[in-house]
């Protein structure tokens, strides 16, 4: 069967007998492994369409469950990210914690199109990324249904936590705001409760974040003592909630 799709390459890997394979998200199929003899060497448009940070359409010959490519696209080329190491180290960290969180062949067309907004954001960006990269990751949490609970005890579900704000406090575990109560009884059970009091303004920054589109931020940047503890904890998040840790492009978020 032929097929033909918009895609974004989020990796390319060697494989056997010097074929490359892909991580293609497509917004046809969603994120699928495609098989392909073509080197991002060479000269062709094709060529350059596996590139990683590369926004195509390609067409696709599927045999059973087998994705190959037989020529692609370039639509946008985003590969002056990597003359800029900034860019390219926050890009990189954005694909690669896509490609984790994407389940295979399941089209995702809200976050497809929040990826869009985000390289074409950072294209235009000239200092400070770090705060793209955390409203994507927020967005990214939001759009998989994986946002933390901010309207009520994440623990005991009371609504009224939020009265008393500067009694509040975030759970990791929880996966939200809680009150005194719950944080009390949590502080008991263990040695080490991920808990962050809410002196940073963590829910507004948070609610705000969710709320805006990508290209919102093209000009906002947060405080960097601010996106610091931002850093951790959506680190610490995604990793208790997602059970992603380790991403090799992690460094650029310097924690």
């Amino acid at each position: 069967m032929v097929t033909d799709t918009e895609g974004i390459v989020l990796r390319q890997v060697k494989a056997l007998g010097g074929r490359r394979m892909i991580s293609l998200f497509s917004k046809k199929f969603g994120k699928i492994s495609v098989g392909t003899n073509m080197n991002e060497g060479g000269r062709n448009k094709s060529a350059l369409s596996v590139r990683a940070f590369s926004y195509g359409r390609y067409e696709l010959f599927k045999n059973r469950d087998n994705y190959n490519l037989n020529n692609g696209q370039v639509l946008k080329s985003y590969y002056s990210l990597g003359e800029d190491l900034d860019k390219y180290m926050a890009a990189s960290y954005v694909l690669e914690l896509t490609d984790r969180v994407l389940p295979e062949e399941m089209a995702q067309p809200k976050i497809f199109l929040l990826l869009l907004d985000f390289l074409e954001a950072l294209d235009k960006r000239e200092k400070k990324h770090g705060t793209l990269v955390m409203a994507y990751i927020i967005k990214l949490l939001d759009a998989v249904g994986a946002m933390p609970i901010l309207a009520q005890c994440a623990s005991c579900g009371n609504d009224s936590v939020l009265e008393a704000k500067d009694k509040i406090l975030f759970s990791i575990e929880e996966g939200g705001i809680i009150c005194p109560s719950c944080a009390d009884e949590a502080a008991k059970e263990k040695e080490r409760p991920l808990i962050y009091k809410e002196d940073i303004g963590i829910i507004d920054i948070l609610r705000y974040f969710q709320k805006q589109p990508m290209t919102a931020f093209e000009k906002i940047a947060l405080d960097e003592s601010m996106q610091q503890k931002l850093q951790l904890l959506l680190k610490e998040y995604i990793s208790y909630h997602m059970d992603i840790r380790g991403l090799k492009s992690e460094s650029f978020l310097q924690i």
